[in-house]
């Protein structure tokens, strides 16, 4: 009879269960590209202090005993948060092209569609509810609303929605009230969209270049004819690019205008609003408004 082969003492090595280890129950150490537990143990971790996160999840303070109202809580804060990075993209924009930097205001723009589209996807989680499972939390809301967000308003006025009347809920808050009287003052992004178009050589008529910048832009005929030219011309033109990527803008704030009223109307119907709004009726009116008017009037003439 053939006796066994020896074992291979690698082999032995590298299969056989560590006897020593497994009787003391003994843990396998962590691999090499575990992350440090030690980091922060003394205090907070990095992430928070960078994060905020502690902050962030216990702002929500609830009013009523129905659940939902923690969703439309968190849901209207996240809105929040995305109108803040806009506001800022949007600044970014209008900055760079008031140097004459295509390349970063491009680059804000393109970036501010993405958010944009983060925003719009928050109308999720509220555009099914019906009118009994809002009214479980509505009375939580008293007369706050969503038009006396300040930092709505901020974006409104940077896509040239003037108007000085809505800075009146805010003057209570000096810090609010400060941020979007400046706001109402400067120029708007498409204000320096046009300027940027005047010093290109293009016919913008000088009372649209001197317009007061506080009140509402209105759309002028002389400014379509502009855009009607430049996308007459060539498709590789960093202006005809510049338009799709304000486009893009316009058509995604259109949408978000059109979210909104859809998942009112089908929360509330055509009842008073808060803060007393009219309610769909009122949104009705803003979905129906192009944000840079002339960029979709002028494709008609090309």
């Amino acid at each position: 009879m053939s006796q066994p082969s020896p074992i291979d003492p690698v082999e032995s090595a590298s299969t056989a269960p560590a006897a020593s280890s497994v009787a003391a129950g003994a843990a396998e150490p962590d691999p090499p590209f575990a992350p440090d537990l030690s980091i922060g143990s003394s205090s907070t971790t990095p992430y928070e202090d960078y994060v905020q996160a502690d902050v962030l999840t216990h702002l929500q303070h609830p009013l009523s005993d129905d659940p939902g109202e923690m969703v439309f809580l968190v849901t209207t804060q996240v809105m929040e948060l995305w109108f803040t990075v806009i506001v800022h993209e949007w600044h970014t924009a209008a900055e760079a092209l008031r140097r004459d930097d295509l390349t970063v205001a491009m680059e804000a723009l393109r970036r501010s569609t993405y958010e944009l589209e983060a925003l719009n996807a928050a109308w999720k989680p509220l555009a099914r509810l019906t009118p009994a499972q809002f009214n479980a939390y509505r009375s939580a809301l008293g007369e706050g609303s969503g038009f006396q967000s300040a930092m709505y308003r901020r974006m409104e006025f940077l896509l040239g929605e003037k108007s000085a009347s809505m800075l009146v809920p805010h003057r209570g808050a000096s810090r609010e009230h400060a941020e979007l009287e400046k706001a109402l003052q400067e120029p708007s992004l498409w204000d320096e969209v046009l300027r940027l178009l005047a010093r290109r050589g293009h016919a913008v008529p000088e009372a649209v270049l001197q317009r007061d910048p506080a009140l509402r832009y209105e759309a002028d005929p002389a400014v379509e004819a502009v855009w009607a030219d430049i996308y007459a011309g060539s498709q590789e033109c960093e202006l005809v690019r510049l338009g799709e990527a304000l486009t893009d803008v316009a058509e995604l704030v259109w949408r978000w205008r059109n979210d909104h009223l859809v998942a009112t109307r089908r929360a509330m119907g055509a009842k008073m609003g808060t803060g007393g709004s009219a309610g769909v009726a009122w949104l009705e009116k803003r979905a129906r408004k192009h944000v840079f008017p002339e960029l979709w009037t002028a494709r008609s003439h090309v």
